[in-house]
């Protein structure tokens, strides 16, 4: 028996659900019967959604299990934020109402976990996971660089492929819908997909006399999602408010003095509330417990952390790795050493 995350209860467009089912991994080879009752009972799936689940069950299993990958992105990049993209499990999703909001806390999570999809998808078709694709088929023959001349070969990710499937699976909910909030999901989505594309590298491997680079072999490889992290962390920080223009196809500027959102924005609608407080409506779990930084002034701060409640103190041991030594040839032995450290934590709500 093994642990799935079964619930592609995948519906990123309104709920981003993760059920978690003990299931047996052999199911996703039972057949269309066993795909189709399983998809069916997946609540929140529009038909399309529904279709896509039957057709392709190993696209399914791949997707629930990249999940873990962005959503750890996620809280890497939040991790000194009052909002530290936390889940919980006993909600209906994994970000509880939060996701009720049109906040740009909201727009960053259905940026990543878009871009999530596509990194997995292409992730799995490079590594001949999936029956329904493979590397890139059109990286063949010759072309040019700024270096000169190569072939191409290895295996080039197939984002483009992976690309389609996200919108077409990811987006169908919101093009059901159209209302204001889906055509925001929608930018938001593509933003994370195109955040995708936009770190792909040409990587060669020379050829030739001692080295001498005369032929390459290059193929098209996604960077490390670290860099769409990073990427989409900054479209975060630089997100625009916006309103639906009067004919509800796009958006402008919700503020005369900001600027109209490229399709590489972050768009959100509403205000953030400031997540010092749990407050079951807004989805904040707020900042009681966390472990903050007494001497930093910055977002990790204990002042600007705990939002002005104060923290405990508390002494506690670790274990680190000290007085190591090389040893000729070739390793490193170290001592274990116990090491007293105070660690800080904010007070909860009175």
């Amino acid at each position: 028996m093994n642990l799935l995350p079964s619930g592609i209860c995948f519906y990123l467009s309104v709920a981003i659900c993760w059920l978690t089912a003990e299931v047996d991994a052999s199911w996703w080879y039972m057949g269309t019967l066993g795909s189709q009752v399983m998809c069916d009972n997946i609540p929140g799936l529009v038909n399309k959604q529904r279709q896509l689940c039957r057709q392709h069950p190993k696209v399914m299993q791949a997707i629930g299990a990249g999940m873990k990958d962005w959503i750890s992105e996620c809280q890497h990049q939040f991790r000194n934020h009052r909002w530290n993209c936390n889940t919980t499990v006993r909600d209906h999703n994994l970000f509880g109402r939060l996701l009720l909001r049109s906040s740009r806390e909201v727009a960053f999570v259905y940026a990543i976990s878009s871009a999530g999809v596509v990194y997995t998808l292409a992730r799995a078709c490079s590594q001949g996971d999936l029956d329904s694709c493979s590397c890139d088929p059109s990286k063949k023959g010759s072309s040019r660089d700024s270096k000169g001349s190569f072939d191409w070969g290895g295996c080039s990710d197939h984002v483009e492929h992976a690309m389609r499937f996200s919108q077409t699976f990811v987006d169908a909910k919101e093009r059901k819908e159209r209302d204001a909030r889906a055509l925001m999901n929608l930018h938001n989505n593509r933003a994370g997909r195109k955040a995708v594309k936009r770190f792909m590298t040409l990587e060669c491997k020379c050829h030739g006399v001692s080295g001498s680079c005369s032929i390459r072999t290059c193929w098209l490889a996604m960077a490390d999602f670290r860099r769409t992290g990073d990427h989409l962390r900054k479209r975060y920080n630089g997100a625009v408010q916006v309103a639906v223009n009067q004919y509800g196809t796009g958006f402008t500027a919700a503020h005369t003095h900001f600027k109209r959102p490229s399709k590489n924005d972050l768009v959100y609608f509403e205000d953030s509330p400031d997540y010092c407080i749990r407050d079951h409506e807004s989805g904040s779990m707020g900042t009681g417990g966390r472990i903050c930084n007494r001497t930093s002034r910055g977002m990790d701060g204990c002042e600007v952390m705990c939002c002005g409640r104060g923290y405990d103190t508390s002494r506690v041991s670790r274990t680190t790795k000290c007085e190591c030594k090389f040893h000729w040839c070739c390793a490193v032995h170290c001592r274990d050493c116990q090491q007293q450290v105070d660690v800080h934590t904010c007070k909860s709500q009175t």
